[in-house]
């Protein structure tokens, strides 16, 4: 008996210790509670009693819960609830007796009916995104490309299935596809505005822009002014604008020649330990048509490093709320400067996990680092 019950344990929990099921719960209520109350005016009105504000708030928390199901399912649910708390009772009239029972067992198997639709339709949609993961991962580059006198790492983890979040990095072609032998580095990290699969499908559609525009604009400001162009056409109703940082390094004289265009500073730390931040650019892209930019120059020297983040780094909140912050990003990449490019990456990841620790992640976080060897 305890060994099947031990392996009934197993297969519900999948051998996850208690303590790290109760924090994933934990974290699960607080994303749900944060989606639900999004629709509950959480102040308290004047002259409103505790009581009356508990009240109103538990009120809308269900209505806002009860209103993301369909509306058949809907009706199915109060049913079910109705049905939990009627109590049965014998009806008496004359000299006939009718006893209704209690229906809280029939209850229970309509709200598991709708807990089975409700995983039918996840599971479906899982799939589904699962599979636009999967082309995700086929636009942005799995490795850098190889250039002399330079290492260059990068990762990417979407707070949902899929992110908004983007990088690339490809040396510029000539008009028929050729790469010159001293080609320049054109790289890039974007997020756009939003996450999950609106965010992923104007990413995906940045991508190929950028790929086309590279192969035509000749400067960098030609480059990010099209760009800019073609996100505003894009950002239908003027919620999806994009920050960026885009740069072109040339590799003969190191020289990097960037605009950025509403995104975090990129932290350029010098061999000695100096800090720069690369802030020369303009507004993020999607905004402003007719947008003009402004284009950054610092040379690179050996042992520099740069490194190019987007804000789901610096704003990962632990289970108390505080923020991972640019602080401790700065110290992890003081402390890993003379590593390689992709060990000072991994130390850059590893101490953000370590600082959020059970959490769930609540934006998308992408990082691209160079090195100079």
């Amino acid at each position: 008996m305890g060994s099947r019950l031990r392996a009934f344990w197993l297969r519900i929990s999948d051998g996850i210790a208690i303590q790290q099921l109760w924090s994933q719960l934990h974290g699960e209520a607080r994303a749900s509670y944060r989606l639900y109350s999004k629709d509950v005016d959480l102040k308290r009105a004047q002259g409103e009693k505790q009581a009356q504000r508990s009240k109103r708030i538990i009120s809308g928390l269900f209505w806002a819960m009860v209103s993301k199901l369909s509306p058949a399912r809907r009706v199915l649910f109060i049913i079910a609830l109705i049905l939990i708390v009627f109590p049965g009772f014998d009806l008496h009239y004359r000299e006939a007796e009718v006893q209704l029972p209690n229906f809280a067992f029939v209850a229970a198997i309509v709200l598991i009916v709708l807990l089975a639709l409700e995983l039918g339709d996840r599971v479906t949609m899982k799939r589904d995104l699962e599979i636009a993961k999967e082309i995700q991962t086929w636009l942005m580059p799995t490795a850098p490309p190889k250039v002399a006198g330079l290492e260059m790492a990068f990762a990417t983890r979407p707070a949902n299935t899929v992110a908004g979040d983007y990088y690339d990095a490809f040396l510029r072609t000539n008009a028929d596809g050729s790469i010159k032998p001293d080609a320049s580095l054109l790289f890039a990290v974007a997020d756009v505005a939003g996450k999950s699969v609106p965010a992923a499908l104007l990413m995906a559609t940045l991508q190929a822009s950028l790929r086309t525009l590279a192969g035509i604009c000749t400067n960098m400001l030609e480059l990010v002014e099209r760009w800019n162009r073609y996100c505003c056409d894009q950002n239908v109703g003027g919620q999806r604008f994009t920050t960026a940082f885009l740069a072109e390094l040339n590799p003969l004289t190191r020289q990097l020649c960037y605009v950025n265009a509403g995104h975090n500073w990129p932290v350029l730390r010098r061999a000695a330990g100096q800090l720069e931040r690369l802030e020369t650019g303009g507004v993020p892209l999607g905004l402003l048509r007719n947008a003009r930019y402004e284009c950054g120059q610092v040379t690179l020297a050996p042992g520099d490093v740069l490194l190019v983040f987007t804000d789901g780094l610096v704003e990962a909140e632990d289970h108390n709320e505080r923020e991972y912050g640019e602080t401790r990003m700065l110290a992890t990449l003081n402390a890993y400067s003379n590593r390689s490019a992709t060990e000072v990456l991994q130390g850059l990841m590893r101490s953000a996990d370590q600082f959020v620790g059970t959490a769930p992640q609540h934006d998308d976080i992408t990082c691209l680092l160079l090195r100079i060897a």
